[in-house]
């Protein structure tokens, strides 16, 4: 079916809501194609997309189809999945209570129990209530850190973490055989509560997840002698962070804690930042005046769903540092093993596990302390593929999980990205430098002088529309099969292509990766620097990493600014 036909078909339908029906009448033809031209579709965490109408918007008639598919993946497996049912939270973005509840009355109509958060709440409760309930399955309503016209929908599996790659595909299946979602039947949500098949969550579930989260931070004596006073400033950047955050701190003994009062309340349109995401030293930009006003320590920032974190520390000039995603994920990881080293509990079969565009450092410093790592695909579901494994074969006990984009997980009593976590125990690394005169910028030193200057850079270039998807297609293709020999002078001497599951080598040697296919490809230099790129899996745009490693940071961002312009060079 053409755009055209498709819009027709969404002007035309019965009881279409005025808003929608207004926006359709207010496209321009390019709007239009872009909103109809394809299906929003599911990538590494669901589906994500700007709010409006359009199969390729999120909306309540794309949120309904698939939960109409997940229904039906549910009803497969038999009676047991359905009463077992599904549990449903939402953060703070328009329409996301609305999304929620459509899921459960979709899932109603079908018999099937949802347990529905009474307000919203972060991913990494969602995570750890599917675990809790024993739910089949679980829905979170979230756009993450992307900016305010954006939402979406990720699906959990029965072990909290996101979808894995056999089912998400059999869902995808679902939801694609429903040909017409205007014809979707749902129930009415309160006859639903009445009939117990829609059960209402809060107080409860928050209580028994912060009675979890005790069970994060290593040293309790270090927080009592160093922890208590220091000056730790939070932000949940109008997201749900705030619903828990500074509980877990409380509860841990963290007592001076000031929270940045104007993004302290839920804001779907994130009214003091440009964008919600920690990543971004922009988005500290109230935390750090705050910071300067009460000395703090340590800023923390947590994206609106509360599965990111983000952190500024202090530096000697008292200016704050905004550090990366693979340098927060560097200072945990050292942190975990030394304390749990120190304390005489640092397992012999110790793992950490890390996606393969995250950085080599924390390798290093894992197998410095003969703990083994493991690389997987972009995606925390297969970081929690790895936990499931180490606790079905007892081969390897768990100590931490990390992607480079913000997402850390310390205790796998949730199977997701969990900020709240990581706010606690940055909190205590932060006091652990303090009991030896250090901050945490001296940490970061440390390592490096240890372990080697690491660098490492992510690049997204966004190409939406019909045009940029196919951009997206010919730079992987063009990357694929006419990509250099060598990069920054040095010669490639590893290619690994793992959409056709393939490595190789520099003397042309070729074997296979155990990895499930994805669209990435990853060359690794003689110097150890490397590059992968790889198309989003949730937003339109092509994501270019480059890490490289060296005798000063001054060197290895050199290497990064060449290698930069190579791959622009190479792409135009």
């Amino acid at each position: 079916m053409s755009y055209q036909e498709q819009y027709d078909k969404w002007l035309a339908a019965a009881d279409l809501p005025s808003y929608l029906k207004e926006e359709l009448l207010a496209m321009d033809e390019k709007t239009k194609e872009d909103a109809f031209y394809t299906n929003l579709e599911f990538g590494t965490a669901g589906m994500r997309g700007y709010i409006g109408a359009g199969t390729n918007r999120i909306n309540t008639y794309v949120v309904r189809q698939a939960t109409e598919g997940l229904a039906k993946l549910i009803e497969s497996k038999g009676q047991e999945a359905k009463e077992r049912g599904v549990a449903i939270a939402y953060d703070s973005r328009h329409f996301s209570p609305e999304f929620a509840q459509d899921s459960a009355r979709v899932l109603a109509q079908h018999g099937i129990k949802s347990y529905v958060f009474e307000s919203l709440r972060p991913t990494p409760e969602l995570s750890f209530a599917v675990r809790h309930l024993k739910t089949f399955a679980g829905i979170m309503i979230t756009a993450s850190h992307n900016p305010a016209p954006f939402n979406g929908y990720k699906v959990y599996g029965e072990d909290g973490g996101q979808m894995p790659p056999t089912d998400a595909a059999t869902l995808t299946d679902f939801i694609r055989s429903i040909d017409d979602p205007f014809t979707i039947k749902i129930a009415d949500f309160e006859t639903a509560k009445a009939q117990g098949l829609i059960d209402i969550l809060g107080e409860a579930i928050d209580a028994e997840y912060l009675k979890e989260v005790k069970s994060v931070n290593i040293n309790k004596n270090l927080i009592e002698q160093y922890g208590k006073d220091m000056k730790i400033v939070y932000t949940p950047l109008h997201g749900t962070g705030e619903m828990l955050t500074r509980r877990a701190l409380a509860q841990a003994g963290f007592e001076s804690i000031e929270i940045v009062s104007e993004q302290a309340m839920p804001d779907p349109d994130f009214s003091t930042v440009k964008s919600p995401n920690p990543e971004s030293q922009a988005a500290f930009t109230l935390a750090e005046e705050l910071g300067r006003q009460v000395n703090a320590d340590v800023l923390v920032a947590t994206d609106p769903d509360a599965d990111r974190l983000g952190v500024e520390i202090r530096q000697a000039d008292g200016s704050y540092k905004n550090l990366s995603g693979n340098q927060i994920g560097a200072i945990i990881a050292k942190y975990i093993l030394e304390a749990h080293k120190q304390a005489g509990t640092l397992p012999e079969n110790a793992a950490l596990a890390k996606s393969i565009v995250s950085t080599d450092l924390v390798t290093k410093i894992a197998e410095s302390y003969g703990a083994t790592m493991f690389n997987v695909l972009t995606g925390f579901k297969f970081i929690a593929e790895k936990i499931q494994e180490f606790e079905e074969n007892h081969n390897h006990t768990y100590m931490f999980g990390f992607e480079e984009s913000f997402g850390y997980l310390i205790k796998p009593f949730v199977r997701d990205k969990d900020a709240i976590q990581a706010v606690l125990l940055v909190a205590e690394i932060a006091a652990y430098y303090r009991s030896k005169g250090l901050t945490l910028a001296d940490g970061i030193e440390q390592i490096y002088q240890k372990y080697g200057y690491f660098a490492e850079k992510t690049i997204s270039i966004e190409l939406s529309g019909v045009d940029g998807s196919a951009q997206i297609k010919s730079i992987m293709a063009k990357f694929r099969e006419q990509a250099p020999s060598q990069f920054n002078q040095t010669a490639i001497r590893l290619f690994e292509d793992f959409d056709q599951q393939t490595a190789t080598h520099e003397d042309g040697t070729v074997t296979s990766l155990t990895t499930p296919p994805s669209d990435v490809l990853k060359y690794t230099l003689a110097d150890d620097s490397w590059f992968a790129v790889r198309p989003s899996g949730t937003e339109p745009k092509i994501k270019f990493y480059i890490a490289t490693v060296s005798d000063s940071l001054a060197q290895a961002e050199e290497k990064i600014a060449n290698i930069e312009q190579e791959i622009n060079d190479f792409i135009k």
